[in-house]
């Protein structure tokens, strides 16, 4: 069963998460050279693969002992935490391959690949086994998280230079950091307190 609580969670935490990342930088730049539908459909697919591998990793954590997987889901929400804040603007840039022409497989295997690359053990993908752990529900867990990113990728897409001129990057950092290290605190507090 599908717990709308569990989506709409793992959809807040990634999405934040997710909004400063590479993701949305690369989106923005593919969609302003290609098709957006073309490159969406790469992107999206690119994000099953992902989050589909994300909660198959978190679903073996959940044969630990829970206190176990309490300590460390919280560490590494911690860590995650640490990684967003520590992060430079410029690591964020990243380059991408134009395709020769505007057929839908070259830029949709374009946009696939980029983010495979760029996106294989990165921190969303690290949070989305976390999460995948903590709830135990790896449905609910895997379709908030590819929603999230999917609404990244889009915004990203379509819409990415309007949201950073609303929306300040160190802010959405802050805040998806935050939300991260409340996550941490509490999964540690679990952990300790059995």
């Amino acid at each position: 069963m599908i717990s709308l609580t569990v989506v709409a969670v793992v959809f807040g935490v990634v999405f934040l998460a997710e909004l400063p990342d590479k993701t949305a930088l690369a989106g923005l730049m593919l969609g302003t050279r290609f098709r957006a539908s073309y490159v969406f459909a790469g992107v999206a697919a690119a994000f099953v693969v992902h989050v589909t591998l994300a909660v198959a990793a978190g679903s073996v954590l959940t044969l630990l002992p829970h206190r176990w997987v309490q300590a460390v889901v919280g560490l590494l929400f911690l860590a995650g935490a640490a990684m967003l804040l520590l992060q430079r603007p410029d690591d964020e840039e990243e380059q991408a391959r134009t395709p020769s022409d505007q057929s839908f497989w070259k830029v949709a295997g374009s946009g696939f690949m980029l983010i495979l690359v760029a996106e294989f053990g990165d921190l969303t993908q690290i949070m989305t086994a976390n999460l995948a752990a903590r709830y135990d529900d790896p449905l609910s867990v895997g379709l908030g998280a590819v929603a999230a990113l999917w609404a990244v990728a889009g915004l990203g897409i379509l819409g990415g230079r309007t949201l950073l001129r609303v929306v300040p990057l160190p802010l959405i950092t802050k805040l998806a950091a935050a939300l991260m290290a409340a996550l941490a605190v509490f999964s540690l507090y679990e952990a300790f307190t059995g």
